[in-house]
């Protein structure tokens, strides 16, 4: 089959993401802005879409949720053009936690940043080879996934996977985990993590706090990594806020910033989330690529949203 004719811009629009209610206002936008519309009919579209146009376009943007996201940008890096190819996010799903991290509010919020914003070349994650730009979650089941409501995903964001998991399985089945992180930049290797985890998350652009909306520094070349212990579990069943879990001090809480780690499984394979795509493996190597890719941003983006330490090196938990 040929490649559809090329194109300066081109924009990925997933017609079922969120409500589904979106695609005349994409459509009317788009071709107000020049882009060449390309809509997604089944799975894997999106990735292909991309793949088929980056190597010509300068700009893609990706319309629907994060995982529309997801897929367009492991299409632009399928076609080994992130350096060349401009990505931009037009927020059409049900949460949008990453066009909010970046300042991005909206369906013509996302046009006027792509004509007006900023460009800022981000991290991006990989997970087995995989791309991944705004968190993988460890420990969240394809079941659970598929089952959360879109009105929990609009309050919690990817917390909501991580709640409807516990809901779904009551006593859930805490992970028999080994994380080792890479040395610190003194070379002082990081003592590895080992025991039982009811989840680990891992944010690039994500980080796992009490807002459901809380962005990680994206662009030094750091991921956050959150082991919440199978000790926790008193605090999650029974309903109990995890906003409230994840946003305070607690020694079942385990957090550490790395440029890339290893999580190997002690017994079965683990479901993993990478911005809601699952993968399931008995071991995870995952690692930054710093400033790998060119987007565009609004004007409320802060690259370090707290001005502190880049490199917290452990928390009570860890020593």
């Amino acid at each position: 089959m040929s490649s559809p004719e090329a194109s300066d811009r081109v924009l990925v629009l997933n017609p079922v993401s969120g409500s589904g209610d979106h695609v005349d206002d994409v459509a009317a936008l788009a071709a107000d802005h020049d882009f060449e519309i390309r809509k997604t009919e089944e799975d894997g579209d999106a990735k292909r879409l991309a793949r088929e146009a980056a190597p010509d376009a300068d700009l893609v943007a990706a319309a629907g949720g994060d995982g529309t996201l997801n897929a367009v940008v492991n299409g632009v890096a399928a076609a080994d053009a992130l350096e060349t190819t401009a990505l931009a996010v037009v927020p059409a799903g049900t949460g949008n936690n990453f066009a909010t991290n970046i300042g991005v509010q909206g369906l013509e919020h996302a046009f006027t940043v792509i004509e007006d914003g900023r460009r800022r070349r981000i991290d991006i994650g990989t997970a087995n080879g995989r791309v991944f730009v705004n968190s993988c979650v460890g420990g969240v089941t394809a079941e659970a996934s598929s089952e959360t409501t879109t009105e929990s995903k609009a309050e919690l964001g990817v917390l909501a996977y991580v709640k409807n998991t516990v809901e779904i399985f009551g006593e859930f089945d805490s992970l028999p985990l080994r994380v080792e992180t890479a040395p610190r930049p003194n070379g002082e290797r990081a003592r590895a993590w080992e025991g039982e985890a009811l989840f680990v998350l891992i944010g690039n652009c994500r980080r796992f706090t009490g807002a459901r909306t809380a962005q990680a520094h994206v662009e030094d070349g750091l991921l956050e990594v959150t082991i919440v212990e199978d000790a926790a579990t008193a605090n999650l069943v029974g309903g109990a806020a995890l906003e409230g879990l994840f946003g305070q001090e607690s020694t079942h809480i385990v957090r550490r910033r790395t440029p890339s780690l290893t999580i190997e499984s002690r017994e079965e394979s683990v479901e993993y989330s990478l911005d809601g795509e699952m993968l399931d493996t008995e071991a995870l190597h995952l690692e930054t690529t710093p400033n790998a890719l060119e987007i565009a941003v609004g004007e409320d983006y802060r690259p370090d949203p707290d001005g502190g330490e880049l490199w917290p090196l452990e928390t009570p938990a860890d020593q």
